[in-house]
């Protein structure tokens, strides 16, 4: 079972400060798994954010909580999230798919973290939209003659990515909410590696304010501390504050 210890979960936390957020998806995932980041990014995003769902899951518990901002009122939003309802069934992996659109065929490979990383750069959406799909599509015929995807119109890039979409809906989670105060409904994408990100960034903090009252108190190494279940750790806390 792929878990994210004290240890690890800091050790993440450090050495994913300075990267992007397609980085550190893959960063979080191979702590738990060594030695299979290149695999790990060449999974498809749904593919790699249901593992991160299932690591987030087993390191910190089946339920969590986030926020939203209405649109409509601008309340802040507590929204508790049961993480098993946000998995989405996926169709079986291939590692490519044909789309065909009247004389147009095309074949395609979904999008990985590499595409993301390669893309990273770009500023202009339209641009980065391009260059995503220039490296996923594999393959594009037009009445038999081979055609570069930039050539096709807007309506034709619509239903490759939607195509895309329903061949890895986990890529794109959304969460359907109301707001309490003004009733206004909406739908807001959640993102698991944002959010788990977020969620090691709190805990690495707790963690190391906990390191630092325990050390100061008793001389304890740091690798020591963090080898202690979550429970001993703060009934030792407990009794320093006694």
């Amino acid at each position: 079972m792929s878990v994210l210890t004290a240890a690890l979960l800091l050790d993440v936390w450090e050495r994913g400060q300075l990267q992007s957020p397609a980085q550190r998806a893959v960063l979080m995932l191979a702590a738990a798994q060594p030695d299979q980041a290149d695999a790990l990014s060449a999974l498809s995003i749904g593919r790699r954010d249901a593992a991160l769902l299932a690591l987030r899951e087993n390191t910190l518990g089946p339920r969590a909580v986030s926020l939203a901002d209405c649109p409509q009122c601008g309340l802040r939003v507590q929204i508790d999230l049961n993480l098993s309802d946000l998995r989405v069934h996926a169709p079986e992996a291939a590692a490519t798919w044909s789309l065909s659109l009247g004389e147009i065929e095309m074949s395609y490979r979904l999008p990985d973290t590499f595409d993301l990383l390669a893309i990273a750069q770009l500023d202009d959406v339209e641009a980065a939209r391009l260059a995503l799909l220039e490296r996923c599509v594999t393959q594009v015929m037009v009445a038999g003659q081979p055609r570069p995807i930039g050539d096709l119109a807007s309506a034709v890039i619509d239903a490759v990515e939607a195509d895309m979409a329903q061949r890895d809906p986990q890529a794109q989670v959304q969460l359907n909410l109301t707001c309490p105060q003004c009733a206004h409904a909406w739908q807001a994408e959640f993102d698991i590696a944002t959010f788990f990100w977020a969620e090691i960034n709190a805990h690495a903090t707790r963690l190391l304010a906990q390191v630092h009252t325990l050390a100061s108190a008793y001389g304890w190494r740091e690798a020591d501390i963090l080898a202690m279940s979550a429970f001993r750790r703060q009934t030792y806390l407990d009794l320093i504050n006694a």
